[in-house]
């Protein structure tokens, strides 16, 4: 690997874990804050309305944001022209979102609902502004700007959550994060990137990225409802309250894929990119960094697993045990979230974002079948975990056999040689706490807890060093060359 390119991944890795491990330990603290406050049906009407947000922030979105990472041919006239008729398009996108709040409302049977959305419709409008100056600045690769400015906002507004829901703000206390990230993210995002908006654009620069953005945003609308299928089912079918339990169960299982994995994911594209069409290469890294996160995620979900009714009830308290056979159950696919974690960004740098569309096709109807089958013949939130765990496996391999064998044209049977050891690993990690179990259980949580992680560390640390004959450093090495 070049040095030029060595020095791009360590710094992006730098800043980017800078940022998301301060981000695990603020997020847990201030959701720990609010669910204490906070009621599950509170988080379940704002899970509701978050999921049509992401929707119309989807559809105006437009895929732009991959398609101007990956075209190096736009000139400053071509943003300024793509950042302009992106401004239209967020006042669509915010304006429809408004008047269908009456709509979602009456489909929750939850007048609340409308308020909530009329205000979050103002995240839309902000949220799409910023598409071309974030995407810009991740085209140049501006990784410690974002780690700052992410952190920073994330704290502000953790702070300001807090104080509103002591001072009895309910669940409008839960629309401040978004709304206020949206903002803040687009005014200094503005004026670092230095775009300028024309009330008189021309629409050759939005063309010249269409062939790019088209399949992305397909994809996008397909793993909008692969993604959130289950909540806007079980807020329909199954009522607010078990939303909020699953919902809450749900985010904890995706924070390490949110805060681990995507230390490294978001540099990906950008950096990768520029070797398109070396695809040797690209592979060998590609495989290096699922190992990497194999290491990561196999033992990681059996930890989970272990320490599914510690987490919840040390973290949100007793008011959400109901929460933990729906994350016991989640947590075995927290693995399958991190090692495919990147699988998307490779797409992109591959040019590739036709088999990504079909990848997504194919998974949505995967998901979306285990969903009804868990929703309707298991009729739970348990049944539902189950059905997304077992979508999730399925899904795993139809991502790899899209990305391996259709863009990267390799071998599928080497790439799944690539998780052999880490997947022995996690079992003998799981035999370790499993017969652990039987002793500690009957301990106090926190002491439980500790034990667990304990033991956990030590089997880590004695497979590493004598089965695999690994050190941190190595551990490193699997990324840091290629």
């Amino acid at each position: 690997m070049e040095v030029s390119l060595k020095s791009q991944i360590k710094s992006g890795l730098f800043y980017s874990a800078l940022a998301k491990y301060s981000g695990i330990i603020i997020s847990l603290i201030v959701s720990a804050v609010l669910s204490r406050l906070l009621t599950p049906r509170d988080f379940g009407i704002v899970a509701i309305a978050m999921v049509f947000i992401v929707f119309i922030s989807l559809l105006s979105d437009l895929g732009f944001a991959p398609a101007i990472i990956q075209n190096k041919s736009l000139t400053t006239d071509d943003t300024n022209n793509i950042f302009s008729f992106t401004i239209w398009v967020a006042l669509l996108g915010s304006i429809i979102f408004f008047f269908c709040s009456g709509l979602i409302a009456s489909f929750y049977q939850s007048p609340p609902l409308v308020i909530i959305c009329k205000i979050l419709s103002v995240n839309v409008f902000f949220s799409t502004c910023n598409i071309v100056p974030n995407a810009l600045l991740m085209k140049d690769k501006n990784f410690k700007y974002i780690a700052v400015r992410t952190l920073t906002i994330q704290i502000i507004a953790g702070v300001i959550s807090i104080v509103a829901a002591f001072n009895g703000a309910g669940f409008y206390s839960l629309l401040i994060n978004p709304l206020m990230t949206s903002f803040v993210m687009l005014i200094i995002d503005y004026n670092k990137a230095k775009v300028n908006f024309k009330f008189k654009f021309e629409l050759s620069s939005v063309k010249k990225i269409l062939s790019f953005s088209s399949y992305q945003l397909l994809f996008n609308i397909v793993n909008y409802f692969t993604r959130n299928a289950d909540t806007l089912l079980i807020g329909r079918y199954l009522g607010i309250n078990p939303l909020g339990y699953y919902d809450k169960s749900y985010r904890l299982m995706m924070l390490p894929v949110a805060n681990i994995t995507n230390v490294l994911t978001p540099i990906i594209h950008p950096i990768f990119s520029d070797m398109q069409d070396d695809k040797k290469r690209m592979y060998r890294a590609n495989q290096k960094i699922v190992r990497l996160f194999a290491y990561i995620g196999f033992p990681f979900s059996v930890l989970l697993f272990f320490l599914s009714k510690e987490i919840i009830l040390i973290v949100f308290g007793g008011q959400w045990v109901k929460a933990i056979p729906v994350f016991r159950i989640l947590s075995l696919s927290t693995c399958l979230q991190i090692i495919g974690s990147s699988s998307g960004s490779f797409f992109q740098s591959l040019n590739a974002a036709r088999y990504l569309f079909i990848c997504g096709i194919v998974n949505a109807f995967i998901v979306v079948s285990s969903l009804l089958f868990g929703l309707f013949y298991l009729k739970s939130i348990e049944g539902v975990a189950l059905s997304f765990a077992i979508a999730s496996l399925l899904g795993f391999y139809s991502t790899f056999y899209f990305l391996i064998t259709k863009s990267f044209h390799e071998s599928l049977l080497s790439f799944f040689k690539t998780l052999f050891s880490p997947f022995a690993f996690a079992l003998c990690l799981f035999a370790c706490l499993w017969f652990a179990g039987f002793l500690i259980d009957p301990l106090n949580i926190y002491i439980t807890a500790f034990i667990k992680v304990l033991i956990a560390l030590i089997v880590s640390l004695i497979y590493l060093r004598f089965v695999e004959k690994l050190s941190l450093k190595d551990l490193y090495k699997l990324v840091a060359k290629n």
